[in-house]
């Protein structure tokens, strides 16, 4: 059970406190921690929405199947991400495990109880929203306007400059697949292994073993993107909420 009202926040570390987006992760940190395997669904399309989730380890996907049976992924969450946090009735989507993951879970319910009665929450949580729905127009942005390079630069560089990403030598490690890839990107996977292969060619990125890229030139990946401008820790795409 949650503590109750503002109590269950009056004696937490001020600098905590300082932090909005750390309150959101008090809650969930009073759930148990769950085990999901790569691969296995954290909940699926059309389900009610009884519960909303944060990501403790690993990689996350959310799709759609559209009419003609084809997936299209809207987002990949990381460490620290919350998945539902729009609270529709049903779940717009399937959210599966790219890797193992571990993930804390909360009812819809306690969620809503604890935002309406803290001053400290609503704010962090208005936050989160506003972030999440920055992050869907910049996808809008990247399918309706960007070649397929531009995209492929664009989401390599995302993952690059998120929080939390340490690139060691210019290596990065890329979870999903080249197929989880083009259905983010809108792509078919020949396009994105063709790309790759292109920014190889050019000394800009490297494959470097199954899943990870050596970024040899983030200037030039940068420039390629299409949006040079657009990096920084205030406007890459993050939901998190620790």
């Amino acid at each position: 059970m949650l503590m109750q009202g503002q109590q269950a926040f009056e004696n937490v570390d001020l600098g905590v406190k300082a932090v909005q987006g750390n309150s959101l992760s008090l809650l969930f940190q009073m759930s148990a921690t769950e085990t999901v395997e790569a691969g296995k669904a954290i909940c699926w399309e059309g389900d009610a929405a009884r519960h909303l989730f944060q990501i403790t380890e690993g990689v996350v996907r959310l799709h759609r199947i559209i009419g003609d049976g084809r997936r299209v992924i809207t987002a990949f969450h990381f460490a620290g991400d919350v998945v539902g946090s729009f609270l529709q009735g049903d779940f717009l989507f399937t959210a599966e495990a790219v890797t193992d993951c571990k993930i804390r879970r909360l009812s819809r319910k306690q969620f809503q109880e604890e935002i309406e009665r803290s001053d400290l929450l609503r704010p962090a949580y208005i936050s989160l929203l506003c972030r999440e729905t920055a992050s869907a127009h910049d996808q809008l942005v990247l399918l309706s306007r960007k070649n397929a390079e531009e995209r492929l630069c664009t989401f390599l560089m995302k993952l690059a400059t998120r929080d939390g990403e340490t690139l060691h030598q210019g290596l990065l490690e890329v979870p999903m697949s080249r197929q989880d890839i083009a259905d983010y990107l809108g792509l078919t996977i020949e396009t994105v292994s063709r790309s790759i292969s292109k920014l190889a060619q050019r000394k800009i990125v490297i494959p470097d073993g199954r899943h990870n890229l050596r970024i040899v030139n983030l200037a030039r990946l940068a420039q390629l993107s299409g949006n040079v401008d657009d990096f920084s820790d205030r406007t890459c795409h993050r939901g998190s909420v620790h």
